[in-house]
């Protein structure tokens, strides 16, 4: 299943807290100074302010990315079903319609929507550490724990459960079974699709995570020497750049030099290839944070942006053909266009928003949305138990009738998934209390006496950031 997969993390999660989880818990404290008159606010203190009110206003826009969720997700559904009836012979490969508009709108990638909108929802809160000093960020061994808690128990279900019933007798393709359980698939050429197929993606969101607890925290002790929040941000983007510019050098070398050819999925498709996406998401949430309230568009402006965005994702999908210039870098073109839509979704005036908001604000579509993981995991081996038991018609012109009920049957599956296995699974993670410490269910009864306060002040402790 190569081409238009969705990818899980973030990018499917529910706007519930997990998106921001790791910008709860993990400041470093600060003692007021007992002065008879509150000091006047530094420039560090008003940008501060305006980056929460920045947040604030982001975090009331939330509900438009839980919509885009579900149209990706909806539109991942029918590609794959429309991948299912294509007919391969010796003149080529036919699709289930023969109509090339139809085809580009069908084909047209979301994969990099998921990533863009994952690392953007994560990348937040070290952003405001690392140019504001708002350092609110968790411990990378507890923001991996949440992730975990998110991610694995409906997965490694799933895994299971497809991996016994497509392998009935032992030992069967255990280096199939292992390289899921670990998510390196993604660098097996014969079985990155296996199992379920378009989990692939999830091996690239494990690679994003383990990349961003190392650079995250490393990219605010270097923004807290810079005097300047001029200085904070262009570091912060020159980062996210270098890492969103690395991939496309990459994919240059492997297609211009080495003449690796677009079916060579591990080269394509691992993080080496793909992490311009999550790049583009870190430089939105950097973009975002420094901008706080200034550079708001409004209705117009935002709908022109919109538009100009799904054109040209459009464009992409229509003159894209193997190994030509727009396939060989769609996914870098495409993490760009979707950057530019989001912010017209985003940064968008208060009292201006556009009409086509409320789309994404509909409760059917957010209730896809809320779904979209469970439905990304499910959808595929759905489909294929139905087609291979005869549920779903055989010849090409069953195609629409197909599409209709693979998307009926998998979010009824996707929504007792998600309250069944996928919610309950999140719950997991309030094994830990916000300073990523194991949470105490059970209290002393009998805690030790209260320490007496300091005989003399306490000294201010100095902002990490001036």
């Amino acid at each position: 299943m190569a081409g238009h997969t969705t990818s899980g993390g973030d990018g499917f999660d529910g706007l519930d807290g997990y998106g921001g989880s790791c910008g709860e818990g993990g400041g470093r404290p600060v003692t007021s100074p007992p002065a008879a008159q509150p000091p006047k606010p530094s420039s560090g203190a008003r940008a501060s302010r305006a980056s929460s009110a920045s947040s604030a206003s982001s975090a009331s826009r939330s509900v438009e990315l839980q919509g885009f969720r579900g149209l990706a997700a909806l539109s991942t559904v029918v590609f794959h079903v429309w991948q299912q009836y294509y007919v391969y012979d010796a003149q080529g490969a036919h699709p289930p319609v023969d109509n090339p508009y139809l085809g580009a709108l069908i084909s047209l990638e979301v994969i990099d929507l998921f990533f863009v909108m994952s690392a953007y929802l994560l990348t937040l809160s070290y952003a405001r550490a690392a140019i504001d000093g708002e350092d609110r960020t968790r411990p990378g061994r507890d923001f991996l724990f949440r992730r975990a808690t998110r991610i694995l128990p409906l997965y490694f279900l799933a895994v299971l459960l497809v991996w016994s019933l497509r392998n009935p007798s032992l030992p069967g393709d255990w280096r199939d079974l292992l390289e899921h359980l670990t998510f390196t698939h993604v660098f097996d050429q014969e079985r990155i699709f296996y199992t379920l197929g378009p989990t692939w993606s999830l091996s690239l969101e494990i690679a994003f995570y383990l990349t961003l607890v190392a650079v995250g925290p490393l990219a605010i002790r270097a923004c807290r020497r810079l005097r300047t929040r001029r200085a904070r941000v262009a570091l912060c983007a020159s980062g996210c750049a270098a890492l969103y510019l690395a991939p496309v050098a990459w994919t240059a070398v492997a297609h211009h030099a080495l003449g690796v050819p677009h079916t060579n999925w591990p080269v394509y498709f691992g993080p080496q290839a793909r992490l311009g996406g999550f790049a583009a998401g870190m430089l939105l949430a950097v973009l975002l944070v420094a901008l706080g309230e200034r550079g708001r568009v409004g209705a117009r402006r935002a709908t022109a942006m919109a538009v100009t965005a799904a054109a040209g994702l459009y464009a992409l999908s229509y003159y894209s053909a193997p190994e030509n210039t727009w396939h060989t870098y769609y996914h870098p073109l495409a993490a760009l266009l979707w950057f530019a839509l989001l912010y017209a979704t985003l940064h968008v005036r208060t009292t201006a928003r556009p009409r086509w908001h409320a789309l994404l604000r509909s409760g059917w579509l957010t209730g896809v949305g809320l779904v979209s993981y469970s439905l990304y995991i499910w959808h595929e081996p759905l489909m294929l138990f139905l087609y291979d038991t005869g549920a779903l018609p055989h010849s090409q012109a069953g195609f629409p009738l197909a599409a209709l009920f693979v998307v009926a049957a998998g979010l009824l599956v996707a929504t007792v998934s998600y309250w069944a296995v996928e919610y309950p699974g999140s719950l997991l993670a309030g094994l830990r209390d916000k300073r990523g410490r194991p949470r105490e269910f059970y209290p002393d009864p009998n805690p030790g006496p209260v320490p007496e306060p300091p005989s003399q002040p306490l000294r201010e402790v100095e902002p990490a950031v001036r």
